[in-house]
């Protein structure tokens, strides 16, 4: 009977590892998020969103860190300027804190591109307020937050805070914008590929258009009519 029970789990394993594709390793293929292999994954979906919403990158702009994205996907653009909390930062032409409104201009911006920041940053009520705070009554704020992601190694396991759903982005902007629109991107084969450290392009169209709600990969938000 023994014998039997053990015959029956080795299956049951074996059926698991085929399952998995063979792939048994605790150590990504890239510590890189793909950057290596080519578009890490969750940039892919990035840029989609962007791309779907370049309409609304426009006028007077502000974007996180650096200009990749009002480069690529900015239309009739004015002032296109880069926040940063860090003044080592030479790109930066507003330095200042998401916590701290007190360090940053109110009602400049038309549109306000922050991808992948809410993270690193504990106080996610007071960011969201500054990010309302920094736009024009009109003004539109485009908003990626990770869901599934490994940590940052240059950051650190101390200082990176957050993964998201639809359902907490949604509750976040809500409180400080009227109109919230809220998507995600992905399914279980990406969370596990950009886990592993897999590029975009080793994934299929289909594979990468296929979204469940289930198995988020990145949210996206998008906010207007800040109150």
């Amino acid at each position: 009977m023994i014998g039997v029970i053990a015959t029956r789990l080795r299956g049951r394993l074996a059926g698991r590892a085929v399952l998995l594709g063979g792939r048994r390793s605790t150590q990504p293929i890239s510590a890189l998020w793909g950057n290596d292999r080519g578009t890490p994954i969750d940039r892919h979906f990035i840029d989609r969103f962007l791309d779907e919403h370049r309409g609304d990158i426009r006028g007077d702009v502000l974007e996180m860190k650096d200009t990749r994205y009002s480069d690529v996907f900015a239309s009739e653009t004015g002032v296109v300027d880069v926040l940063d909390i860090d003044p080592d930062n030479e790109q930066a032409t507003v330095v200042g804190d998401l916590t701290r409104p007190e360090t940053l201009p109110e009602r400049r911006y038309d549109c306000f591109v922050m991808t992948q920041t809410l993270q690193y940053v504990f106080d996610l009520g007071a960011a969201v307020e500054s990010t309302a705070r920094l736009l024009r009554p009109t003004g539109v704020a485009l908003v990626t937050l990770p869901s599934v992601s490994r940590i940052t190694r240059s950051v650190g396991v101390e200082r990176e805070f957050w993964r998201f759903t639809a359902a907490s982005a949604r509750r976040l902007f809500e409180e400080r914008f009227a109109e919230v629109q809220v998507r995600t991107y992905g399914n279980v084969l990406t969370c596990a590929a950009f886990l592993y450290g897999l590029a975009s392009e080793e994934l299929t169209q289909r594979e990468l258009e296929d979204r469940d709600d289930f198995f988020p990969t990145l949210v996206t938000v998008r906010a207007s009519r800040p109150l």
